[in-house]
């Protein structure tokens, strides 16, 4: 397995950059003889098939990175340091943070549902190799993916593209009929200038498709590492909802999602217009 996939821009003359980070599908098969569930559940935990709606972007002029291992396996979107004590042998249960106390750490003790993944405990050397494989590979990459983007354009922006369950907003309180399609987080300001969130917004908007920001979802460890507005370094993290193209019960394409790749296609042609100077002034950063 790959620690991740990179895909070069044809001719880059965007600042932006496409990642996703757990569209990643290839099980290793010892991962899977030592988990207790089957397949389709290991996959509940995916952003299936989000890295397919970037299809467009190198040509359009923009690079793409994509995870190269399953979320379950390792999740790029937490701190390395995220290690679970429940899971993993040697790990003190100081300090914990409510993301690995209900088994979401850097290497998963549970998939969507609080399912447990495993039988017992992994010892700390196999989550060690994990990350060591795996998860700073691809967080080098993206920092210098992101380093020479603004080499080049004198900023960057990071667009961490992830899908989320149909029933998450409503979990969180929000009325149906109000279900936004997009989800935008910019950790409220802290990653990503607010001129580049709004045309970011303007697009998906204009495709027909209704955005809210940073609630449910404001972003997480990719955005908080990568986003640095100050420094002309920008992240937002663009959670899809599943239902407009996954059947989620059965990690599959639905029956609209060739119609949804299409609007994804010009989505991405134009969120990579962003990144041309003449769209938003370098003054604004």
């Amino acid at each position: 397995m790959q620690s991740f996939d990179f895909l070069p821009a044809t001719m880059p003359d965007s600042a932006v950059v496409f990642a996703s980070p757990h569209s990643g599908r290839h099980y290793p098969s010892e991962f899977l003889a030592a988990s207790t569930l089957d397949p389709i559940v290991l996959r509940s935990s995916e952003d299936a098939y989000v890295d397919r709606f970037l299809r467009a972007a190198p040509e359009a002029g923009s690079p793409v990175l994509l995870g190269g291992v399953p979320r379950a396996y390792v999740d790029y979107n937490r701190a390395a340091s995220e290690l679970d004590p429940a899971l993993i042998t040697g790990i003190s249960a100081r300090g914990l943070n409510p993301r690995i106390s209900s088994g979401l750490g850097v290497i998963p003790r549970v998939v969507a549902g609080g399912r447990a993944i495993y039988r017992g405990k992994i010892t700390r050397a196999e989550a060690e190799m994990r990350l060591r494989l795996y998860w700073h590979p691809y967080h080098d990459k993206l920092a210098k993916i992101m380093s020479e983007q603004r080499a080049i354009h004198g900023r960057a922006i990071l667009l961490d593209m992830h899908s989320m369950p149909r029933d998450a907003v409503n979990m969180n309180g929000q009325h149906t009929s109000l279900r936004p399609d997009i989800v935008l987080g910019d950790r409220f300001g802290a990653s990503a200038h607010s001129e580049i969130t709004e045309a970011v917004a303007a697009v998906f908007t204009a495709a027909g498709l209704r955005v809210a920001r940073n609630s449910p979802f404001a972003g997480a460890y990719i955005t908080q590492r990568h986003g640095l507005p100050s420094s002309g370094q920008h992240a937002i993290q663009i959670e899809i909802d599943r239902g407009l193209y996954l059947d989620e019960r059965r990690v599959s394409p639905n029956s609209s999602f060739d119609s949804f790749q299409n609007v994804m296609d010009g989505v991405v042609r134009d969120l990579v217009a962003i990144g041309r100077s003449e769209a938003i002034p370098l003054a604004a950063e």
